[in-house]
């Protein structure tokens, strides 16, 4: 055996790295092991006996994707490094285990290569074990990660793309038009402008368009005077004089008539409006939020939206996604709705059961957040213990397994049956990557994993030839 490396004579480094939770080892440019920590003798199911002049190639790990040309030994001679490559391990009793491997480079005091160090990370454990063993690494990437604005929720990049720009359009009385599928939390979006604007002081006033007819609208918006029309009884103030000086969310705008739009877009370019009835000019400060479900180019097109109008209230657009496009905010949604309904129904839920958010995860969700918040909200109900269940969950939720995902149950095959085939059909389409199979489920690796377990996959003994360490 080659000479050691420096790092497995340093008793001190020796008792550091036994300390890590995830498996370590080094190897030489001979493939030879130098060092080993603990984790990682755990990992492969040795204690002390491992033999000397260990190869690591051939017995210590061997990867189901390791080819000659992918070796990682072989990438760090031409200066490659690997990060998060899932890979299996095969332990000393056989068995294939998931792994995540990173890697890095060993040199001498004239910076040249004489090894690498090779971090290992066990994934077939369950999530919430994984966020615990790697508790540092989590905090380290959520430094500077903004999960929530005002009581919007979300890690996914298009979330934090909108938080990033929500305080400086805020501090504008810029006319914003917010679209989005219905239940996207557009008019979370809306008070979270006003709130952290300089008018948060002033009237917040929400108008929902689509649910008022136009005569009835008309009247809302711009108020009345007495005797203006038949039950015109009094006096009284629109909502534009209602939220002087404040902000006007005008909710489902891509509803109103061709003639209502004429009048608000006045009102928008003057900032001055008459009340029905009343031939008085009156003058207003108001910033207007609107927002839309609808596809206003093709209403403009069609003719049933003016383009002028549409121009006039998108001087800033925000788009929010759907719930099925942010499938990572699920989890924080989660335990955000946890804690309000605690506070509201004064409970000690803690959480949900794994099986529960994987079927969250997996669900298309046509009803968006605010499907969601009433799932939950009905295993609140339902619920008496400190975990929900999948029992507790709506009955329509709980015979949905990943909808499109998996061809419904027949009448000689369980849902369980039938998840477990396609799961297995589509790994061995794969070939056992992981990556590209929960791409084609359309569902994250972690869930895929927790699937594998649930339903009692075992992972093949047997994988393609293997002729190094590891690979990417």
């Amino acid at each position: 055996m080659s000479e050691p490396l420096q790092i497995a004579r340093l008793s001190d480094a020796d008792r550091i790295l036994d300390c890590i939770s995830d498996g370590v080892i080094t190897v030489d440019l001979q493939r030879h092991v130098t060092f080993i920590n603990r984790a990682m003798r755990d990992l492969l199911g040795y204690q002390h006996e491992i033999p000397p002049n260990l190869l690591a190639c051939d017995v210590l790990v061997q990867s189901n994707i390791c080819s000659t040309e992918e070796c990682v030994l072989e990438r760090a001679l031409h200066g490659q490094r690997v990060t998060n490559c899932e890979a299996f391990l095969r332990r000393r009793d056989g068995r294939l285990i998931p792994t995540s491997i990173s890697t890095d480079f060993l040199r001498d005091d004239q910076g040249r290569l004489i090894g690498l160090i090779e971090v290992i990370r066990d994934i077939s454990i369950p999530k919430e074990l994984r966020a615990k063993v790697a508790e540092v690494d989590e905090l380290k990437q959520r430094l500077g990660e903004r999960t929530k604005f005002e009581n919007i929720v979300g890690r996914s990049r298009r979330m934090q793309e909108i938080f990033s720009i929500l305080p400086t359009v805020a501090n504008t009385k810029t006319s914003v038009l917010i679209s989005g599928e219905s239940g996207t939390g557009k008019e979370l979006i809306a008070y979270a402008i006003h709130a952290n604007s300089p008018r948060k002081d002033k009237p917040f006033i929400v108008v929902n368009c689509g649910a008022l007819a136009e005569g009835v609208l008309e009247s809302e918006l711009f108020g009345h005077v007495k005797g203006a029309f038949t039950g015109a009884f009094y006096d009284k103030l629109g909502r534009f004089e209602l939220a002087s000086g404040g902000t006007l969310f005008l909710d489902e705008v891509g509803d109103i008539s061709p003639a209502m739009q004429v009048k608000l877009l006045r009102v928008l370019e003057k900032e001055e409006f008459e009340r029905v009835g009343d031939s008085r000019t009156i003058k207003v400060d108001v910033r207007v939020v609107a927002a839309t479900n609808r596809d206003l180019v093709q209403a403009i097109k069609t003719g049933t939206f003016r383009e002028d109008l549409y121009y006039r209230i998108r001087v800033f657009p925000i788009t929010l996604p759907p719930l099925r496009e942010r499938k990572e905010d699920i989890p924080l949604l989660v335990k955000h709705f946890i804690d309000k309904f605690n506070r509201e129904l004064d409970k000690r839920i803690r959480q949900v059961a794994p099986d529960v958010l994987d079927l969250l995860e997996s669900y298309a969700f046509p009803g968006n957040i605010r499907e969601l918040q009433n799932i939950i909200e009905h295993a609140f109900v339902c619920c008496e213990a400190d975990v929900i269940g999948l029992e507790h969950l709506p009955k329509d939720i709980q015979h949905r397994s990943a909808g499109h995902h998996f061809r419904p149950p027949t009448t000689t095959a369980s849902l369980k049956v039938v998840e477990r085939e396609t799961i297995l059909r589509v790994l061995e389409t794969n070939g056992w990557r992981f990556k590209d199979a929960s791409d084609q489920l359309g569902i994250s690796r972690s869930t895929l994993w927790r699937r594998i377990k649930r339903l009692g996959i075992r992972t093949p003994r047997t994988l393609p030839p293997r002729t190094s360490l590891m690979s990417s």
